[in-house]
């Protein structure tokens, strides 16, 4: 091994080299402007496709090709290299796949390489030394991370004289990362069954009660077919609170979301403090002579808040605690009556098992709801079990969700060993710290 200036890694085996990237490969820019969306047209790549080495393809968009400026080289070739430009995935980078080829790049780099392995050094561009020692501090100079031709292509790689060690390190780590991505693979397919598990074991306790010996009877109801002989079946309307205001859309116009005032003011509770259950912080307030034109709008502990513009159909309960405040106009509040239906059953009806949402898709004239109406609310049909059982259904619920979500975070853990052992791999077989030998990869292919 021998010394290695520059600070980006210590030694480098004897028969390996340092190279600028710019001195084995050009690099050209993609689209300036992407061109009129077509569904029959290219795929176009986005860095949103771009997932450290792979480019997802459920969601490319497909470009006019006659709108394409040809004298910028935009169609794609097999073996070249994106790099995000901008943005919080700057550096990032994956290898075009042969299915791609003929693609187009969108406003990202592509690097097109002439002196070396493309696949050997699609690895380096993802190796820490890479990522970490180099890109990131270049993007750091400007207030928005960014990255050109010039900065990308000053960045140095490791880069094994003989072209046959580039390609055994190639297959050692295709064969490596395929492994490991199978494993996250599964583990992610374990999440979503995890997540299935969840769905059912809400749908079937709100339809058909905890009793599995319950008899039970038609519903009437397209949602829901059966329930238990004892439930009921209301409209909404029916079991929130007598005040004629007990379901409230936020006032509308544009007054309300001026106020960024000082920590004194009345808050303005947002569709963030719904989906991320943040009564304490905010940064929406208004001046109290305001408020007391906007009493109708108040929040009070033990409302159900639910959005109804964006991302819609979250809920959250207003605890007892939470501070004096008003309703955004992209929340809607819901004042249950106590005796007939618990705001935290209603809020599991509503977020969890979605049957409100799926009427309200049917009333809707289009085909996805992007807001929630309160005429259409009060009109939806609910299964209503008698409250103490609606209690011991929640109790059940937050005990089955603590069990699955532990689950799932356990897993999580392990999709992140995996990945930070994918990352450290990589930087170790294109340092030259760790050695690929025929054996090595003779052993790894075992398991292919």
């Amino acid at each position: 091994m021998r010394d290695v200036l520059g600070g980006f890694f210590k030694t480098l085996p004897q028969n390996w080299r340092r190279c600028r990237l710019k001195s084995i490969a050009n690099i050209r820019y993609g689209l300036g402007q992407p061109p009129s969306q077509l569904a029959s047209g290219v795929a176009m790549v986005r860095a949103t496709d771009v997932d450290a080495g792979t480019i997802r393809t459920d969601n490319l968009l497909r470009v006019d090709p006659a709108e394409l400026p040809l004298d910028r080289n935009p169609y794609l070739k097999a073996d070249e290299i994106i790099v995000v430009r901008s943005g919080a995935y700057t550096g990032d980078s994956a290898i075009v796949p042969p299915a791609l080829e003929g693609a187009v790049a969108g406003y990202d780099m592509v690097v097109t390489v002439t002196r070396s392995l493309p696949h050997f050094v699609a690895y380096g561009l993802l190796s820490k030394y890479v990522l970490e020692d180099q890109l990131l501090l270049l993007t750091l100079r400007a207030a928005q991370p960014h990255l050109n031709s010039e900065e990308l292509g000053s960045i140095v790689l490791a880069m094994p004289s003989s072209r046959q060690e580039q390609q055994r390190i190639v297959a050692y780590l295709d064969a490596s990362c395929a492994a490991i991505d199978a494993a996250v693979a599964a583990k992610r397919h374990q999440i979503e069954i995890l997540g299935a598990m969840r769905t059912e074991a809400i749908h079937r306790a709100v339809t058909c009660g905890l009793n599995p010996r319950a008899k039970l009877k038609a519903s009437g109801v397209e949602w829901f077919d059966k329930i238990p002989m004892h439930w009921e079946v209301d409209r909404l309307k029916d079991v929130v609170g007598p005040n004629r205001d007990a379901i409230k859309v936020g006032p509308f116009g544009s007054d309300l979301l001026l106020g960024n005032m000082a920590d004194g003011g009345i808050k303005v509770y947002n569709q963030r403090t719904v989906i991320d259950r943040d009564f304490d912080s905010g940064i929406h307030f208004i001046s109290e002579e305001k408020y007391s034109q906007m009493k109708a709008f108040t929040v009070y502990p033990r409302d159900l808040l639910i959005t109804t513009r964006g991302t819609i159909g979250r809920c959250a309960i207003v605890p007892e605690t939470a501070r004096l405040g008003i309703l955004h106009p992209c929340l809607m509040r819901v004042q249950t009556n106590k005796s007939r239906m618990l705001p935290e059953y209603l809020g599991v009806l509503i977020q969890d098992c979605a049957l409100v949402l799926r009427q309200l898709q049917m009333m809707s004239a289009s085909t996805t709801i992007d807001v929630i109406y309160s005429n259409s609310l009060k009109r939806t049909c609910l299964p209503v079990p008698p409250v103490r059982e609606q209690q011991e259904i929640i109790s059940y619920l937050a005990r089955k969700d603590a069990v699955l979500r532990a689950l799932a975070a356990k897993i999580d853990e392990q999709i992140t060993t995996l990945t930070a052992y994918r990352k450290s791999l990589i930087h170790e077989c294109v340092t030259g710290q760790r050695r690929i030998s025929d054996a090595d990869l003779e052993q790894v292919r075992k398991h292919e």
